[in-house]
């Protein structure tokens, strides 16, 4: 198991997802994959998917989100938060999602249905944003109706293509002991938990927080405590 943290600009989570993913799929011979909460835009290139060969599931809630997909995508509407159908059960080399585990409720539930759906030696992935960091904590605390404004304000951004949805943030904090001991109590192997520190929110509208939160950020990578995460990566096993 390696545990490490990283700045918030290193985050795999964003520009990085699609090389990241890319190298884990070659690294681990996978096939079938399911990324979770994608939608209509997928993280790998359709051409990509077509060359390499891959069976490749996006999925959503919305049936008409994944209608928009390319054609060289599988399309499943599945909540895995809910219960998993006897014809998923051990089906996926890879699970992947970005940006959506923050949005899940029920986190135990969540990940031990992606268990199942794993054949023995799948992984799962996920980039995820973390409590404690503050912009997380005031997403999660005030009403949605201020959050919606607050996020407009500090990182605006094409709502039909990044829209806002409720975050929860059941079991998407950083790698701290009690969340190692719950992945494991689902029998999942760890291979690799990333933590990582700072965020943009600040440096467009408040540069002087902006330079405070760097500062904080530097400090973090040379103490780093778990708990002050702002984002994650986690990359899952099931075992053989």
């Amino acid at each position: 198991m390696k545990i490490s943290f990283e700045s918030y600009e290193d985050f795999r989570g964003w520009g990085k997802a699609a090389g990241f993913l890319t190298a884990l799929i070659a690294e681990n011979r996978c096939h079938r994959i399911l990324e979770l909460g994608s939608g209509a835009n997928p993280t790998l290139d359709p051409g990509y998917v077509r060359t390499a060969g891959l069976q490749y599931v996006t999925s959503d809630l919305d049936e008409g989100e994944l209608a928009k997909a390319d054609p060289a995508f599988e399309r499943l509407v599945i909540d895995l938060a809910e219960e998993v159908p006897p014809s998923m059960l051990g089906s996926f080399d890879c699970v992947f999602s970005r940006m959506t585990a923050e949005h899940i409720k029920d986190g135990a539930k969540y990940h031990g249905n992606i268990f199942k759906v794993l054949r023995p030696g799948g992984i799962s992935v996920h980039c995820f944003s973390t409590l404690w960091a503050l912009p997380f904590a005031v997403n999660l605390l005030l009403p949605d109706a201020i959050t919606d404004v607050l996020l407009d304000l500090f990182n605006s951004r094409d709502s039909q293509k990044h829209g806002k949805f409720k975050a929860y943030y059941s079991w998407s904090r950083g790698p701290t002991k009690g969340m190692i001991d719950r992945f494991h109590s689902l029998g999942f192997e760890i291979l690799e938990y990333t933590g990582g520190f700072g965020h943009p929110y600040y440096h467009r509208r408040l540069p002087l927080l902006g330079r405070m939160e760097e500062w904080k950020t530097r400090y973090l990578l040379n103490h780093p405590v778990p708990q002050l995460c702002s984002y994650a990566t986690i990359i899952l096993r099931r075992p053989e």
